[in-house]
């Protein structure tokens, strides 16, 4: 059985990888922000489909950085699509334990032992990885997650385990919403038979 099923949105947005190309992680947001240095507060709304109340609400609690003069750089964007692709399947107060656990304080950058930018690409990129597998199993994703992450250089000692270990709950926990979302769409269509 294949673990994975395909998201046809980039992860944490609600925009077709189809309409960009196949564009997903770093290449993505490099796109996003080739014409600007930041985004808006109503683009975010319209790339991940997050209403203001709902980021502010983010923000207030320490879980988003602060958008610097009314736009947010690469790395704010990348944690928004990072709370929001978790958000269907693990409770908030959980995503901000594990994006703490990877990089400390949203605030402070001295203690990040990866950008969220960079981050966001291995999931992403881990996520195509495993698509691409025929027989995709649990025990495949910590190899596809190292593989990704092959090039990484650990700021701290111990950063690399520490990295790969979150990845496997984030790579886990979105593969589990993509199976549910699947499961709901069957259900919604099941339901929607039977009551005509």
């Amino acid at each position: 059985m294949k673990l994975l099923i395909l998201n046809e949105t980039i992860p944490g947005t609600n925009l077709k990888r189809s309409d960009l190309g196949g564009l997903t992680g770093k290449p993505f947001l490099n796109q996003l922000f080739m014409v600007s240095d930041g985004v808006m507060l109503s683009q975010i709304r319209k790339i991940a489909g997050i209403d203001g109340s709902t980021l502010q609400n983010w923000t207030k609690r320490g879980w988003v950085p602060n958008a610097q003069l009314k736009r947010y750089g690469i790395d704010q964007v990348a944690h928004i699509l990072l709370i929001n692709m978790l958000r269907s399947c693990l409770q908030l107060d959980r995503i901000a334990w594990l994006l703490h656990y990877i990089n400390g304080s949203v605030e402070d950058r001295s203690d990040d032992i990866i950008t969220a930018s960079e981050l966001y690409d291995s999931i992403c990129t881990t996520l195509d990885y495993l698509h691409a597998e025929e027989e995709c199993t649990i025990e495949s994703v910590r190899p596809m997650i190292e593989r990704a992450i092959v090039d990484y250089v650990e700021p701290v000692e111990g950063a690399k385990e520490r990295l790969t270990n979150a990845l496997e709950i984030i790579i886990g926990s979105y593969c589990a919403s993509m199976i549910k979302r699947t499961a709901d769409a069957k259900m919604k269509d099941l339901m929607g038979s039977v009551e005509e």
